[in-house]
């Protein structure tokens, strides 16, 4: 499973640092490619002694993606307008 290299996303509860601690989060919904797993909570969660990872896409629209799964090396998710999204997606 990718890693997220990068999370630029502060007010997710599973960002600590710029880094995601989710143990996997789920990317898209057929027509936009945000990270389905974002979410507000007034502490931070997750794991902190792991680096959060793509457990599935659902972007089969994207170069990355085979099968619902994510191939890319490694993905950035960064807040652009009112969303939490991946970077790394590239239309094929």
């Amino acid at each position: 499973m990718p890693q997220v290299a990068v999370c630029e996303v502060d007010a997710c509860a599973y960002n600590q640092d710029s880094a995601c601690h989710a143990l996997a989060i789920t990317v898209g919904d057929a027509t936009h490619a945000r990270c389905d797993t974002f979410f507000t909570f007034p502490t931070k969660g997750g794991d902190s002694a792991a680096t959060g990872r793509v457990g599935a896409c659902k972007m089969a629209g994207c170069l990355h993606n085979q099968d619902l799964e994510c191939q890319a090396p490694g993905i950035t998710v960064a807040a652009l307008r009112d969303a939490a999204d991946c970077l790394t997606f590239t239309a094929r």
